[in-house]
């Protein structure tokens, strides 16, 4: 059996900091691209951030030099530290795994910042 498990999520001030993790199934972990992606309600999923086995980043244009992906390769975990954070951040933060055409999610995570 292959899961996702996101955690971290919660109730944040704005210009707070928050760090989500995603401990992922060995089995979908090495040799995947990672990926967070969010969905505020009644909107799409959208990407956030992505990190290759090799550890090459790419980022939404709304959260460069605010979030930081990363991924500890012996813990099979991702991370996404959130900095700064903004009431537009609001949603449900959800981790991929991807490889070829297969992909898995997580069940998400909520990020609520408000004042």
């Amino acid at each position: 059996q292959v899961q996702l498990v996101e955690s971290g999520g919660g109730l944040v001030h704005p210009g707070g900091s928050l760090r989500l993790s995603c401990a992922a199934s060995g089995s979908i972990f090495s040799g995947h691209t990672m990926g967070w992606y969010r969905q505020a309600p009644g909107k799409q999923r959208d990407l956030v951030a992505v990190i290759t086995p090799s550890g090459m980043t790419n980022y939404a244009d709304s959260v460069k030099g605010r979030f930081t992906i990363s991924r500890d390769n012996a813990k099979t975990t991702v991370y996404l530290q959130m900095n700064n954070v903004k009431p537009e951040d609001t949603a449900v933060y959800y981790c991929r795994s991807s490889r070829t055409l297969n992909n898995y999610w997580g069940q998400g995570t909520q990020v609520t910042v408000s004042s």
